[in-house]
């Protein structure tokens, strides 16, 4: 799939996602004033805001949920940027992102983040993904059923301030983000 057009970033301008308060924001208003990442992986607590900032980018984190769990999240992973919630998934929709269970298909290297140990590559990236929002409602039971689907991947967009996309990587299986590393250099951001 090719990289979203100048007409798809400008619908997606529209849309809202909602802040770790609730408050709506319009897409548009965190793409604005720097080059954005945007992402939907926490992988990315690794980047330095410092090297962010040198760089003048900006780093975002969009989930397919609602709200209330972020604060939560942010505690959990340690990202130091916004994340935001699409709960209506608009923007997974414009920017062309897929829903699926599947796991790193046979034969195709694993990514340096997913894990490797024997219980996982046993019951999969899905009963992986369950017992993750299940130890997370064991400490937070107020956010069970607010994760968003299970099952939507995201990927990595670099959007510079002119409106246009300059890099995107969707997701084929829910171990297919680009390597931290990777997405950095194309950003042009100092890692690690």
């Amino acid at each position: 799939m090719s990289l979203p057009d100048a007409k798809t970033i400008e619908e997606a301008s529209k849309l809202n996602v909602l802040d770790s308060d609730g408050k709506p924001l319009t897409f548009g208003s965190l793409i604005q004033d720097n080059e954005v990442i945007v992402a939907y992986v926490t992988t990315l607590a690794t980047v330095r805001p410092e090297a962010l900032e040198k760089a003048n980018k900006k780093l975002i984190i969009i989930g397919c949920g609602t709200w209330q769990p972020i604060k939560a999240y942010v505690e959990r992973s340690g990202f130091k940027g916004p994340i935001y919630a699409d709960p209506t998934r608009g923007l997974f929709n414009l920017f062309g992102t897929i829903s699926s269970l599947e796991s790193t298909p046979k034969g195709e290297q694993k990514k340096s983040y997913a894990p490797t140990s024997y219980f996982y590559n046993a019951v999969g990236s899905i009963w992986a993904r369950l017992f993750n929002s299940f130890s997370a409602g064991l400490q937070h039971p107020q956010h069970v059923g607010k994760q968003g689907s299970i099952s939507q991947l995201g990927g990595e967009f670099i959007l510079g301030k002119d409106g246009q996309c300059t890099f995107a990587a969707r997701m084929k299986h829910t171990e297919d983000h680009t390597e931290v590393a990777d997405l950095m250099r194309e950003a042009g951001v100092e890692y690690p």
